[in-house]
């Protein structure tokens, strides 16, 4: 079916069920940041592809909505369709609730699918469309009815962490958690973001396209563990690992019965803003429930000693891998044909080529000139297009190893450039090159440290509509909470304080729309500085080690400390990485890390 002809299956449906609205949004049931394809209803329903965003179905509207990343994306992918584009954040754009509220008339019904919608936004919806006594429609999935096609859920095999890679054992997080359990005076604790299971139970698995996830539900007590997951991804071994701490392995779909058996007087410790609504009312009114973070994000996203040490091997691997593919690149543009999906693979080519290589940590984002505009643009047959001996090719890509996740973003020179790119080129590199330099006491939050980045843009009166940086996990999603740098706070979501060990991306852009696209994105690890009157200061160490594009770079622009920063971070690429190079390659990388 087209998309037309889907949404007017849905609507039929919803007649028959006397649904007035139906809201689907992109999440699976554990409200992961990318989902299986089992779970894409809103791509299904919509034919938008980008990662985020919510569809409104009505019988005389449908609507999408999504954020800047993918304005660009979305009206070209919904053009010819009865989908109308609503632009989050946009002047005069109400938001979803704002739109429901406005639309939905006395005594409607709304529906949508409740595992998943967080029991936090399910809340929020009753709260605001209680004063219309708006019905809720919310025990059945539509999409799925009209989705012949639809594919199977996964259960992929898992694989169990050594300790050589964690740093810690299953049993020392879990008596952790424990603690903090007692702490709060939760009888269990429910788990249902993946990779927090993931980190939790040192498995991995392959349940979701690039993250290393295990599709799973987890519930723990004082003496055992509850994993509701496909018990056929589990191999014998890893069976008995698991039992030997406690964890015993249950039907998926077994989550929603079991909590109807909880105790009244029992109190569940969960974050309703992660945990589903249908698995929240499915637990009995008179239990208990204590809301509040989950208890593994900030210990998972503190990275211990070994992590950090196996990260920075995993970006040396990384970076060889990308320095050879950006000297192949340079070498052959122009005198073979190069388009966005097979420089793409030839990338993966040079990544698979090192020692404990697991796969991308996302779709590579290969995105020639005007391309590059679309802030998360991803080539596909349609829009492939080949790579010319001129401008800019912005080039968005990561790895999973053993050792750990890599992010990065390089855009390269191609050919002649405009004196416009070479200008914003340089401002978003200084930008760039002065947040990883930062020096700033503890306490500080990521909002502290964003206009750092921003500086050269907003001297300018420009800027980007993305975040400067998000937190990375260790083999596991490559965005992972709850740090990150951005200049304003969100709703719900207050910026935690920048602790020893948190990985988290330096990624300041600019995007000219229907011209190019400027990003340079380096991981950096979060490190103790010196300690004085004032208290104990912090710094950043770069993780990513490949080089910059010296032929984009007007230094002129650039203050004699920017330029320092730069020759100095060179310095340390060419260290690091020419051992690992052949003769012509090294001569290569010593000339393009040349000092300025």
């Amino acid at each position: 079916m087209t998309v037309t002809e889907r949404i007017a299956a849905l609507r039929t449906l919803m007649k028959e069920k006397k649904i007035d609205a139906y809201l689907v949004p992109t999440d699976d049931f554990h409200g992961s940041e990318y989902v299986g394809d089992y779970f894409k209803c809103r791509k299904y329903i919509t034919g938008f592809t980008g990662s985020a965003g919510t569809a409104v179905i009505m019988q005389d509207m449908a609507g999408l909505w999504t954020d800047g990343r993918y304005f660009i994306q979305a009206a070209a992918q919904l053009e010819g369709t009865p989908v109308t584009l609503f632009k989050m954040g946009e002047p005069d754009v109400p938001t979803i609730y704002k739109f429901l509220e406005e639309h939905l008339k006395e005594g409607m019904c709304l529906g949508f699918d409740g595992r998943t919608v967080s029991a936090a936004e399910a809340d929020e919806l009753k709260k605001i469309l209680q004063k219309k006594q708006i019905r809720f429609s919310v025990n059945e999935d539509l999409i799925g009815e009209i989705w012949n096609d639809r594919p199977a859920i996964s259960c992929e095999p898992v694989m169990e962490l050594e300790k050589k890679w964690t740093g810690r054992s299953r049993a020392d997080k879990c008596r952790e958690i424990r603690e903090k359990m007692k702490e709060k005076g939760a009888d269990l604790f429910v788990l249902t973001s993946l990779d927090d299971i993931a980190w939790l139970l040192n498995i991995r698995g392959n349940d979701i396209h690039c993250c290393p996830v295990v599709l799973s539900y987890l519930v723990m007590d004082e003496k055992e563990i509850r994993l509701f997951a496909g018990e056929s991804a589990f191999s014998q071994e890893i069976k008995d690992s698991l039992a030997a701490d406690g964890v015993t392995i249950y039907p998926y779909n077994d989550i929603y019965t079991y909590v109807q058996t909880i105790p009244e007087n029992q109190k569940i410790y969960l974050s309703r803003a992660q945990v589903n609504s249908r698995l929240v009312d499915n637990i009995p009114e008179k239990v208990t429930i204590l809301d509040g973070e989950n208890m593994t994000l900030l210990p998972k996203a503190v990275k211990n000693e070994t992590e950090v040490r196996n990260e920075k091997a995993a970006h040396i691997k990384d970076g060889v891998a990308m320095t050879k593919f950006i000297y192949w690149l340079k070498k052959n543009i122009g005198s073979q044909t190069i388009t966005e999906l097979s420089a793409a693979d030839k990338l993966y080519e040079f990544r698979s080529g090192q020692e404990n290589f697991q796969g991308n940590s996302f779709d590579p984002i290969i995105a020639y000139g005007t391309h590059g505009a679309i802030v998360h643009y991803s080539a596909t047959e349609e829009t492939n297009i080949p790579l010319e001996p001129k401008g800019l090719v912005l080039m968005d890509t990561g790895g999973h190893y053993l050792e750990g996740t890599t992010d990065i973003t390089r855009t390269v020179v191609l050919g002649d450039l405009t004196e416009k790119e070479k200008k914003y080129f340089t401002a978003v590199l200084r930008g760039h090159l002065n947040l990883a330099a930062a020096k700033f006491r503890y306490g500080c939050t990521g909002l502290n440290l964003d206009a750092i980045a921003r500086e050269p843009l907003w001297a300018m009166g420009e800027d980007y509509n993305h975040g400067t940086g998000h937190g990375v996990g260790y083999l596991l999603n490559v965005h992972e909470g709850p740090q990150s740098f951005r200049w304003k706070n969100l709703a719900n979501h207050p910026a935690p304080v920048l602790e020893e060990g948190m990985i988290t991306s330096d990624e300041p852009g600019y995007y000219a729309e229907n011209e190019f696209g400027i990003r340079h994105e380096n991981l950096i690890v979060c490190r103790k500085s010196a300690k004085t009157a004032y208290g104990q200061f912090m710094e950043f160490e770069p993780l990513t080690m490949v080089p910059f594009d010296l032929d984009g770079i007007d230094p002129l622009q650039m203050e004699t400390g920017e330029r320092h920063l730069l020759n100095q971070y060179h310095a340390l690429v060419y260290r690091n990485i020419s051992p690992y190079l052949n003769e012509e390659e090294k001569q290569w990388l010593k000339e393009v890390t040349r000092e300025i």
